[in-house]
């Protein structure tokens, strides 16, 4: 059973009539199909009638949604062979930043990508997706690795923004983020990049600062929260939904604003609803992105990582 947000409200109405009259077929005589398909329809209607026309904070919330695709499940339904790797080689292994080899069609590439967890225990775990310094770190050594064997890199970005504890600051997490981040743009192979629910900050820009950045149709990508924006300028969190169209989170925004190259269509009512869909129409925008760079050298391959980047407000 999906949980409904709260703007879907009407449509979880919809949705709960049509399982009272299911129940009910179930147990009596009475042919209710008509009656029962036409309220499904009516559901779908009003379904695809909101998510055309959501507002980039409802966006924020279906971007956050829980049962959202996280890490785990785009590698078991995109990848094959994958192959983990763990560990910074100096400090731990975080868990919120995941990668290894794998497998993408015919390619063989290194994956990367933040993991949110699924439940409280693995969201405890994997810390929501906040990496501390050594993620980052983990994130680069597996970069260079890539990169020393010619694979292209493919990161999955989905997280809040960087962890903010004072552990985190102490060893050293802003210089991690700009490593992670010079680490991408020093890259002599290809690397795609896909904001696959929250796109936070500089957590988020270490491992996408890509040749090509695609995004999720209802993924938001900012450099604050809209809660910590608002905080900031009103005094207030209650402004949050102010905040995010003022910052323009959203992929249609950044589309224009050329900060992203690609909107990867979403089913309707978002990835959530049918995870298969939404992996499968991800996985084939990034080969499609990851073939039309077959053939460009490492130099070619960094001035348009760098081209791309500086072009943007220009």
């Amino acid at each position: 059973m999906v949980s409904f947000l709260e703007f879907e409200k009407p449509v979880a109405e919809l949705e709960a009539r049509i399982v009272e009259l299911r129940a009910t077929a179930s147990v009596g005589d009475i042919n209710i199909d008509g009656e029962i398909a036409t309220l499904e329809a009516r559901a779908a209607k009003m379904l695809g009638d909101t998510y055309a026309k959501l507002t980039p904070w409802q966006k924020t919330q279906v971007a956050r949604h829980p049962e959202r695709p996280h890490f785990k499940d785009y590698v078991a339904g995109m990848f094959d062979n994958f192959l983990p790797l763990a560990g910074d080689r100096a400090f731990a292994d975080d868990q919120a930043i995941l990668g290894g080899f794998a497998t993408l069609g015919e390619r063989r590439v290194m994956v990367i990508g933040h993991e949110k967890g699924d439940d409280t225990a693995s969201r405890v775990r994997h810390n929501f997706g906040m990496a501390k310094p050594e993620g980052y770190r983990k994130a680069i050594r597996l970069m260079e690795l890539a990169d020393r064997f010619g694979l292209p890199v493919v990161t999955l970005v989905d997280t809040s923004g960087a962890f903010p504890g004072v552990q985190a600051e102490e060893r050293g997490q802003a210089e991690a983020i700009a490593r992670s981040t010079e680490a991408c743009l020093k890259l002599g192979v290809p690397m795609v990049a896909a904001v696959v629910g929250e796109g936070g900050s500089g957590g988020a820009i270490a491992l996408a600062a890509a040749n090509r950045v695609l995004m999720f149709e209802h993924a938001v990508y900012s450099v604050i929260s809209p809660e910590g924006c608002a905080s900031i300028l009103w005094r207030t969190a209650d402004k949050a939904s102010d905040a995010a169209t003022a910052m323009q989170v959203t992929a249609q925004h950044l589309k224009n604003l050329g900060v992203i190259d690609t909107i990867v269509p979403e089913p309707v009512g978002g990835a959530h609803r049918d995870p298969v869909e939404a992996i499968a129409s991800l996985g084939a925008a990034i080969e499609a992105e990851l073939a039309a760079m077959d053939g460009m050298d490492a130099q070619a391959l960094r001035t348009d990582r760098a081209d791309k980047f500086l072009a943007i407000g220009a």
